[in-house]
């Protein structure tokens, strides 16, 4: 075992023993070993004559298939070869690194055989309804896989379980530094997955009309192995985790808890919804297993895959727009805390119904890929790092400290429901004259604060990077120049709840500059942050009575929010190839993200009150004024 998660190298092979139990051989070399080995082996023949020979004849009709197949991939991957690698999001070229073709193509040939071994062991489990032990050599050693159903599953989870194995080891595979599955491209130097070369190796074919999209990433993060896992197998703690990504999520079905008290070969079924800030991308459904696995010592594995991954249907519906293939992550403690994190992402999805601004963002790995995943879990455990180490930076007690926090995870979540209208959030959509296409306007019945609540959202591209965009709109000595609410105040803190040792990512309290807090009626509570895949700039007013409620420790559910902002995102292409006045091909870093506003505004403090077009044009009319009012400042022409 090395720090690159090495875990299976080298060419696999049968047991002699196993594969003679499986194949029932019952020859004379068996009448001559000792009785105790004879019944030792017994348990292997409980199955039937006519068992045998079916397993037989099949089994040796795969590997003629297979051995035909495999000749003329052979050819198809040696004219690949030949070929100068290219990136699959970009369309640069890939830096392939210092590995030959020889070698390169070995290894593509390798990966086809354990593929093709493994899909054999899982069917000897199904057919006679035991386990095969597949022993591999590693580093001079051996070091066995096991593909046994175990920790007490039924024949009905059989085929879960043995979807969930493949799923694991095509995951510790692709997490291997040298796999030549993966290309860097020169314009991100991010892995990027050569779709072509996964598919003949992996088998199947991409679903007509599906994009795909592969992803892997590696990072150093703020959380051990074992409360990490604990984290991932939960399906409250990952969704709040993650909540900037899982809209919703539940639990299906536990197959199995793991054994020995811990999550070791612990699977579930499980739904969620993957969301994306901005409402012109569609919420992804998708069903699927969870599957975890101890490695080592502080050495884990925690794998999705679509629960009918092996399902081959036409109908991009029938997916629920998303065909999760196998992934996920590989957590290794490095000690003081922290974990050594390789997140693999992999999926096909319905790419015909995403808006034009957004396809190339899904197509990269900051979308949802495992750029935007490992960023997100880096940022939230460095967060709660923060606050669990330095709980007096501010004058708060540890209970306003908590009921602040509270109040704005709440206002979070109201904002993302309100930009990316999950069905879950029971928001509805309306059309009205003169709103642009690409703005979408929901209404809702709202409790806290009571009434009819208006949310209207918008996302465009604009030429300046997220890291500029970000500090504008954070800079409080600005804010006066697009924020309505300050009329024609800078804004500066009063107080400050940092969630990073670095400026940018915090919880503060904002009020009008030069005014004492007794001087102001209305107060603005905000959240900001920032990552590689992202950021964030969300607000709400506060009254000055409710707030100082909620600063001294009280509970803050009663507190009336309507959270408005911005979600900032890289535009997909951290470079774009041009082409200069001498005809050379030539790397520029792109300057344009893209940017999402949303606004909520309370119609009327009646739940039973009908929208009135009125209300519709304000908010309209103020997410208008707001993006003029951003581009001017910055010096976009409108």
């Amino acid at each position: 075992m090395n720090g690159d998660f090495d875990i299976s190298k080298g060419d696999d092979e049968f047991e002699s023993d196993s594969f003679e139990a499986m194949s029932g051989d019952d020859d004379d070399k068996h009448e001559q070993r000792p009785k105790k080995k004879k019944k030792k082996m017994s348990k292997y023949r409980r199955h039937t004559s006519y068992q045998i020979q079916e397993l037989e004849s099949h089994e040796n009709a795969i590997l003629r298939q297979e051995n035909e197949k495999l000749r003329v991939e052979n050819g198809i991957l040696k004219e690949a070869m030949r070929s100068p690698p290219t990136c699959n999001n970009c369309g640069g070229a890939a830096t392939p690194g210092e590995v030959s073709h020889e070698q390169q193509q070995l290894r593509m040939e390798n990966a086809k055989l354990k593929y093709e071994l493994d899909k054999l062991c899982a069917l000897a489990n199904r057919f006679i309804g035991g386990s095969i032990s597949l022993e591999q050599p590693s580093n001079g050693g051996v070091a066995s896989q096991d593909l046994s159903l175990g920790h007490g599953f039924t024949r009905g989870s059989s085929t879960f379980m043995d979807i969930a194995a493949v799923a694991m080891d095509e995951v510790i595979r692709l997490a291997e530094v040298d796999n030549p599955l993966w290309t860097k491209c020169s314009k991100s130097e991010r892995d990027s997955m050569k779709h072509d070369q996964y598919t003949s190796i992996f088998a199947g074919s991409k679903h007509p009309g599906f994009a795909a999209e592969g992803s892997r990433e590696t990072g150093l993060v703020l959380i051990n192995s074992l409360t990490l896992v604990e984290t991932l197998m939960d399906t409250n703690q990952w969704a709040e985790m993650f909540e900037c990504i899982v809209a919703v999520a539940s639990t299906v079905e536990v197959i199995s808890n793991g054994s020995g008290g811990s999550r070791n070969g612990a699977l579930q079924l499980m739904q969620a919804e993957f969301q994306v800030m901005s409402p012109l991308v569609p919420i992804r459904q998708v069903k699927f297993l969870r599957y975890c696995k101890q490695h080592g010592d502080g050495l884990w594995a925690v794998v999705d895959v679509s629960y009918d991954v092996n399902r081959e249907s036409q109908d991009l519906k029938s997916f629920g727009g998303l065909k999760r293939l196998p992934s996920g992550c590989i957590i290794q403690d490095i000690g003081n805390g922290c974990s050594k994190v390789t997140w693999t992402e992999h999926s096909e999805y319905e790419g015909s119904h995403i808006h034009p601004l957004y396809q190339q963002l899904l197509g990269s790995s900051v979308g949802l890929g495992a750029t935007k995943w490992l960023a997100t879990l880096q940022r939230r455990c460095e967060s709660y790092t923060t606050l669990s180490s330095s709980p007096d930076q501010t004058d708060l007690s540890l209970a306003g400290t908590k009921s602040t926090l509270t109040l704005a995870q709440r206002m979070r979540s109201n904002f993302y429901s309100g930009i990316t209208a999950s069905p879950i959030h029971k928001w509805e959509k309306l059309v009205a004259e003169n709103v642009g296409q690409d703005t979408r306007i929901l209404t809702r019945k709202s409790l806290q604060p009571s009434g009819v609540v208006l949310s209207a959202a918008t996302s465009m591209w604009l030429p300046v990077t997220q890291q500029r965009l970000f500090e504008f709109l954070c800079d409080g000595k600005c804010r006066n120049q697009w924020d309505i609410l300050c009329n024609g105040a800078s804004m500066e803190n009063m107080l400050l709840i940092p969630q990073r040792q670095s400026e940018g990512r915090c919880i503060s309290l904002l009020q009008p500059a030069g005014k004492h807090q007794n001087e102001s009626s209305m107060l603005i509570l905000q959240e900001t942050w920032s990552d590689a895949s992202g950021a964030l700039v969300v607000y709400a007013p506060v009254d000055v009575p409710s707030m100082n409620m909620v600063m001294s420790g009280g509970d803050s559910a009663n507190v009336a929010l309507l959270p408005s902002g911005f979600s900032i995102s890289p535009d997909g292409s951290s470079w774009s190839d041009q082409i200069d006045t001498n005809g050379r091909l030539v790397n520029h870093e792109s300057k344009g993200c893209l940017l999402t506003v949303g606004f909520q505004i309370l119609v009327n403090s009646v739940p039973t009150t009908k929208l009135n077009m009125e209300s519709v044009q304000t908010v309209n009319n103020l997410i208008a004024c707001t993006i003029h009012k951003i581009k001017a400042a910055l010096s976009i022409p409108a």
